[in-house]
């Protein structure tokens, strides 16, 4: 995603957020060009299961009416090209049970169209 945001033709400004002051935030911070905020949680899985902590689930939940994302990379194996899903954090709950059988607002192989994504999480 860092990349990706170097290359947009945006000007949206990350921070990675440290978790050990508040558990549960979300991974990285970032701010659009009419000064919103946008967080997004990180993932990465080989198989379905979305390793959410109890934290972040409550975090994501609580704030579920604002801008809050869980992206999640799905590796690449060798029956399957590396994959992209983005969530809603009010997803979160269901996405921990569930894994990736939730259906995600945005699902991409290979090659990921990153304004796309950028256009979802900062509108």
């Amino acid at each position: 995603m860092r990349t990706a945001l170097k290359k947009s033709s945006r000007k949206i400004s990350s921070t990675r957020l440290e978790t050990w002051a508040t558990p549960g935030i979300p991974d990285v911070l970032l701010c659009d060009e009419n000064g919103k905020f946008h967080f997004v949680e990180l993932k990465a899985t080989a198989g379905n299961a979305v390793d959410l902590r109890p934290h972040q689930v409550a975090w994501l939940s609580t704030h579920k009416n604002a801008s809050v994302w869980v992206l999640v990379k799905k590796l690449k194996t060798k029956n399957a090209p590396e994959q992209i899903f983005l969530f809603h954090g009010r997803d979160a709950m269901d996405l921990k049970l569930e894994g990736l059988k939730v259906e995600p607002v945005i699902h991409q192989k290979e090659k990921f169209d990153w304004e796309g994504i950028f256009r979802l999480i900062c509108p």
